[in-house]
């Protein structure tokens, strides 16, 4: 007999990102721009001016740097959540020669951001210009990479360095 094991359900499910709401470090209404999207829960903070989580427009120049930052500041993050690209149909679109890749912002278009493998450097673009573009399933991440360009890249490797590229 075969047993396939279940990762447990977060305490704090994603949420969905539309209605409005603003990124926390641009000000940009996260559902009226292209690219991935991004959320924090946060243990005994929250961001300034609304409950948990925190909610990002774009991963390389907001969520992460975020995440970044406040870790310094001695924040735990409990879950944190960007855009899973194989779990939605995405898709591409070029405007004045960028090619930008559509935004989910349904709670089921989330997945758990160490779960997630990154694209990074590819020639799609989201909201704040080049972006990672994440993946659950290693061989979408991998086909994405073959006809737009980019590395792919695990959770823990996202740094300072690699955000500046």
């Amino acid at each position: 007999m075969q047993f396939k094991i279940y990762k447990p359900l977060p305490k704090f499910p994603p949420v969905s990102l539309s209605g409005g709401l603003q990124c926390d470090v641009c000000g940009m209404v996260i559902e009226k721009h292209p690219g991935p999207n991004g959320q924090i829960f946060y243990e005994d903070e929250r961001p300034e001016g609304h409950d948990n989580p925190a909610r990002f427009d774009s991963l390389k120049q907001c969520l992460f740097p975020y995440r970044l930052e406040h870790e310094q500041l001695g924040w735990t993050a409990l879950a944190v959540y960007a855009t899973d690209y194989s779990s939605v149909e995405y898709t591409l679109q070029t405007e004045g020669g960028t090619t930008y890749i559509s935004s989910h912002v349904e709670p089921a278009s989330f997945g758990l951001a160490e779960d997630l493998l990154y694209v990074v450097g590819s020639d799609v673009q989201g909201a704040m210009g080049p972006d990672f573009v994440p993946f659950s399933a290693r061989s979408d991440a991998e086909a994405f990479a073959g006809e737009n360009g980019g590395d792919l890249v695990e959770y823990g490797e996202i740094d300072e360095g690699l955000i500046g590229r």
